[in-house]
């Protein structure tokens, strides 16, 4: 026991202060890919080695539409790699956890050359949910914190995942996370839950059973879809054995992307879910 003990005091806090202080991280972590729709002109290799369909594009005769879905993006880098003119980057950014899905969608237009490549920019449109949507979820989080107060009980539901985000949930447990700190805490039956945090591409198994955790789940309730498949269901797709998002089986307050989003990340949009971090919401990035 003394030992333990004098172990403990060599090793001091290790706790990280995030989300007050930015975390450290890699100078190889990969966050969201940047596009600077200005300077990109042309979308078509992006679009083409994009694994789960994150850059589409449409063409007419003379114009072009892409759209660059964060709900999907892995942030496997490769949209970068084959920028020839360097208007794709991948950042370091990873607080992107949203309210409404549409945030996590920009729109851009294009005027095109006979060659196909991109002439000009039109117009650029990003997510609406800073509208009607964006506003009842921001009344969500304003009724969750004043019923709930600090606390916060989750059930997480993994609905069909690869266990990648299962790996950096258990994360927020430990000593440099500690969730716990927040007042935040996992339970074991949905029937003591405020919240419900779900991975997964939700496979047609699942299915019944995220129902009825949802049902079981007390009011006021918010529930949150983790990682890229969560959201739209991320390399898996929808197809005979996935549903694809959470939200084609029981609604979704938050949505946080990633593949999988690192702790903070999750931390970010957990907080967000229940107004903890007030002024500090993200505005939508159309570059």
């Amino acid at each position: 026991m003394f030992k333990i003990l004098q172990k403990t005091l060599q090793t001091g806090i290790v706790t990280a202060p995030y989300p007050e202080v930015a975390p450290p991280l890699s100078e190889h972590f990969r966050g969201r890919p940047a596009f600077d729709l200005e300077k990109w002109r042309d979308a078509r290799p992006a679009a083409e080695v994009c694994p789960t369909g994150a850059i589409a594009l449409s063409d007419s005769y003379d114009s072009r539409q892409v759209t660059i879905d964060y709900g999907r993006c892995v942030f496997c880098g490769q949209c970068a790699e084959v920028s020839i003119d360097g208007a794709v980057q991948v950042t370091r950014e990873f607080e992107l956890a949203a309210l409404d899905r549409r945030d996590l969608i920009i729109t851009a237009e294009y005027a095109l050359h006979s060659d196909g490549t991109q002439r000009q920019l039109t117009a650029v449109h990003t997510g609406d949910g800073a509208g009607a949507a964006g506003e009842l979820g921001r009344k969500l989080a304003e009724d969750v914190h004043r019923i709930l107060g600090r606390s916060l009980a989750i059930r997480e539901v993994d609905a069909g995942s690869c266990n990648g985000c299962e790996l950096e949930i258990i994360a927020l447990n430990n000593p440099v996370h500690d969730i716990e700190r927040f007042g935040i805490h996992f339970v074991a039956s949905p029937r003591h839950a405020d919240m419900l945090l779900v991975t997964g591409p939700v496979t047609r198994n699942m299915e019944l059973a995220l129902r009825k955790t949802y049902d079981a789940a007390p009011e006021p309730k918010v529930v949150v879809a983790a990682g890229a498949c969560g959201i739209s269901g991320g390399i898996f797709g929808t197809n005979y054995a996935t549903r694809g998002g959470v939200d084609q089986t029981i609604p979704v307050d938050v949505f946080i992307p990633g593949c999988p989003p690192r702790p903070e990340a999750l931390l970010y949009g957990i907080l967000l879910a229940v107004g903890r971090l007030g002024q500090r919401m993200r505005s939508r990035w159309p570059n």
